[in-house]
């Protein structure tokens, strides 16, 4: 049995689920999320709670257990509280203004980075740092991997763009003599 699958979700008050054949749809009070509802697995919701089963003991139906409750649980708490990533840049002369939508950057490059996020995720500039935050949690994480790629970290000062959290593997310099 699935240890993920098989727990329930809390449904919150003011949001709504409704599962079709094809779709889950989750809307709340931070907007509406559209979920794929996977083929060996049935859905329920009751009293506040949802619950996925599986329909059978195939291979398949065990892996699309575990994948439909955790995506379900995302939307639900993505239009209930939302996602967000935080990424820090760190080098001289490295620069990040904007906000909103656009954000541009400048990483030592000979020119200024601009970077336009996609509708539903929200840029926000503070100092050196970029917050990226919106309701799909699979769409916040890759608009943060994208900003990311535009600079990776590097070993020997770490001079780039990481996520705050990340922990950066320091090489030595030259040995001196």
């Amino acid at each position: 049995m699935s240890r993920i699958g098989k727990l329930p979700i809390d449904v919150p008050a003011g949001v709504t689920i409704t599962v079709n054949s094809d779709d889950i749809i989750v809307e709340g009070a931070k907007g509406k999320l559209v979920v794929p509802h996977l083929s060996d697995v049935t859905v329920a919701v009751d009293a506040g709670v949802a619950t996925v089963t599986r329909k059978d003991d195939e291979r398949i139906a065990k892996a699309q257990h575990g994948l439909q409750r955790a995506l379900l649980n995302n939307a639900v708490e993505g239009v209930t509280k939302g996602f967000e990533k935080k990424l820090e840049i760190n080098g001289v002369g490295f620069r990040v203004s904007g906000g909103g939508q656009n954000i541009e950057m400048a990483l030592g490059f000979s020119h200024p980075v601009k970077y336009e996020a996609p509708a539903g995720i929200q840029l926000t500039v503070e100092k050196m740092t970029i917050t990226v935050s919106g309701i799909d949690k699979q769409q916040v994480g890759q608009v943060a991997a994208e900003i990311r790629s535009l600079k990776k970290p590097e070993p020997y000062k770490g001079k780039g763009i990481k996520y705050v959290d990340e922990v950066l593997l320091r090489k030595a310099g030259k040995a001196g003599k």
